[in-house]
């Protein structure tokens, strides 16, 4: 297979269009950040490139260079690059990507022309590609944003998700933002988080000037923090309100925690195990906010879930949650949404049930 693409630095076109990458980087440095969609067949595995690393130190370039052939020769060179020939077949349009579009990206780049195919690589690599993802978030999140709020049900997500110009940061996230917001998929690392973040917004942004669509978020999603220019704009921005009615709230949270996640679990466990996760999911939820609830009024919200799962195993009903998700949502979710917004009263422009803000964003976006 022959391949007569140049080596690119049009980051732009590689980030905005999902370009495949082969990252040839160690499983290590592919593990704390590395773009959407990449595939990882490093040239080293993290044992050598410890090894060629304190070789360089110690003794130079040139010995760390023989060491990385001597490591990487034989069979375990044959191996590999019959891993990446099999990657260029199937991604004919992708690059070779390494840390900085050095000597490992080049190296694999020499042994695929060896083998008969010429595959472009990313010249800076992943580093210069990392540094453009953040100059995106820089100069995308001056952009005009509007931002949705409302209580606990109110279909946030669903609305944001809906709209072109919509950027679901808790789904970028892997977290929903609350007590109960993780999910059955791990966060991303932080650099991840905002790799996709940037990637997010190259793509929805491809005619020009936007308004973006947001979920009126603190400062972090579980263990990830919005990009401090980001969440710059989204304190001055204006808000608009979502005020649906106590009972349609709760249908949308039964059908979202109880009947999907629920369904989740199953689809990746078998159904004793499912079971115990989705349990103990649920209760962490509670647990966290326990001293807030109060002692006694966590031990009775505890034991109505304990009832609600069994019955929810035994029946498929999740009728019974409701008997500690409504007391939930009136004595601790409500009065904190609340109270919340009453600080950015200031900046609230519109309020209507899902519905009306609906026709209100899609008129102004």
């Amino acid at each position: 297979m022959q391949n007569a693409r140049p080596d690119t630095q049009d980051y732009d076109h590689l980030l905005r269009n999902g370009t495949a990458l082969i990252d040839v980087r160690a499983p290590v440095e592919f593990s704390q950040g590395a773009m959407p969609g990449a595939l990882n067949l490093p040239l080293m595995t993290d044992e050598e490139r410890a090894a060629v690393g304190t070789c360089y130190k110690q003794h130079g370039q040139q010995a760390a260079v023989k060491l990385g052939h001597s490591l990487v020769h034989g069979e375990i060179r044959e191996a590999r690059l019959q891993k990446w020939l099999a990657a260029c077949r199937e991604n004919p349009q992708g690059y070779l990507c390494c840390a900085r579009g050095g000597m490992r990206s080049h190296l694999v780049q020499q042994w695929l022309r060896e083998a008969g195919v010429d595959y472009p690589l990313v010249e800076g690599g992943y580093k210069a590609l990392r540094h453009y993802a953040m100059e995106v978030i820089e100069t995308r999140s001056r952009l005009p944003m509007i931002l949705v709020s409302g209580n606990t049900g109110g279909g946030k997500t669903i609305l944001i998700r809906s709209l072109p110009t919509g950027v679901d940061l808790e789904g970028l996230a892997h977290h929903r933002g609350s007590s109960f917001g993780r999910t059955i998929v791990e966060q991303p690392s932080q650099t991840n988080f905002e790799n996709n973040l940037a990637v997010t917004l190259l793509k929805k942004s491809d005619g020009g000037e936007v308004t973006w669509v947001i979920e009126d978020e603190g400062r972090m999603i579980g263990s990830r923090h919005i990009p401090e220019c980001f969440r710059e704009q989204m304190l001055r921005s204006p808000i608009v309100v979502i005020e649906d009615p106590f009972e349609q709230r709760l249908e949308r949270l039964k059908t979202e925690y109880f009947e999907q996640m629920s369904s989740a679990f199953l689809s990746i466990h078998d159904e004793e195990t499912a079971w115990q996760n989705y349990g103990e999911y649920l209760h962490h939820g509670l647990f966290a906010i326990r001293r807030r609830l109060g002692l006694e009024r966590f031990a009775q919200f505890s034991k109505h879930l304990d009832n609600a799962l069994e019955l929810q195993r035994k029946t498929g009903s999740v009728e019974g949650h409701l008997a500690w998700l409504a007391p939930l949502l009136e004595a601790y979710y409500d009065p904190m949404y609340r109270y919340q917004l009453s600080k950015k009263a200031g900046n609230i422009v519109f309020r209507g049930d899902y519905s009306q803000v609906e026709s209100w964003l899609r008129s102004r976006t």
